[in-house]
C-alpha cells in the first residue's frame, strides 16, 4: 500500500543513535524530534510515556530486540514512522505485561492519524519482527536510504 511508503522520511531515519539514557529520557527526545519537525502535537509526548508506562511496547524478538511506542491519532497531526537504530541497547519492558525487560536496538516511534491505517501498518511491522534475519538486515543497514528502502519494501 502506497500510503505506508509516504510514512517513511529521511530525516525520520536516524541510524547509531547514541543513547546513554533510561527510556523515558529516550522517548522524551524522540517524541521531540516528530513534534519539532511537525508530525506530532504537544501532547504526544505524555500520551506515548503514559501509554509505555501502562501498556509497554517493548518485543522480545528474534536476533534484534524492537520497540514499537505509538499513542492515539489525536495527539498526531501527520502520519510518520521515527525508525532508530540504536548503537547500545535500551531496556524497555515487554509488551503484555509479562515484566520481562527487552533490550532493545531498534525503535519504531509510530504517529499515525488514521486508526485502521495504524492496525495495517502494526500488522505489517509484526510481520517481519517474526523474521530475525530480516530484522537483522533491517539494522546493519549503513545507510538511511538502504534503511527505507527495506522497510519500504515490508510496508508495502
Amino acid at each position: 500500500m502506497a500510503e505506508n511508503v509516504s510514512l517513511l522520511h529521511e530525516n525520520l531515519v536516524l541510524l547509531d543513535y547514541e543513547s546513554e539514557d533510561d527510556r523515558e529520557t529516550l522517548l522524551t527526545n524522540l517524541a521531540g524530534i516528530l513534534q519539532r519537525e511537525g508530525y506530532v502535537k504537544e501532547s504526544y509526548l505524555e500520551a506515548i510515556l503514559t501509554r509505555e508506562r501502562e501498556y509497554p511496547t517493548g518485543l522480545n524478538t528474534p536476533g534484534i530486540k524492537v520497540v514499537i511506542p505509538h499513542a492515539a491519532p489525536q495527539h498526531v497531526n501527520q502520519a510518520a514512522i521515527l525508525a532508530v537504530k540504536l548503537k547500545s541497547p535500551v531496556t524497555f519492558k515487554e509488551m503484555g505485561n509479562s515484566g520481562k525487560d527487552v533490550e532493545a536496538k531498534l525503535i519504531f516511534m509510530l504517529a499515525v492519524t488514521d486508526p485502521q491505517g495504524h492496525l495495517q501498518t502494526l500488522s505489517k511491522l509484526m510481520a517481519i519482527f517474526s523474521d530475525g534475519e530480516k530484522l537483522t538486515d533491517l539494522y546493519n543497514s549503513l545507510t538511511k536510504q538502504a534503511f527505507i528502502e527495506k522497510l519500504s519494501r515490508i510496508l508495502a
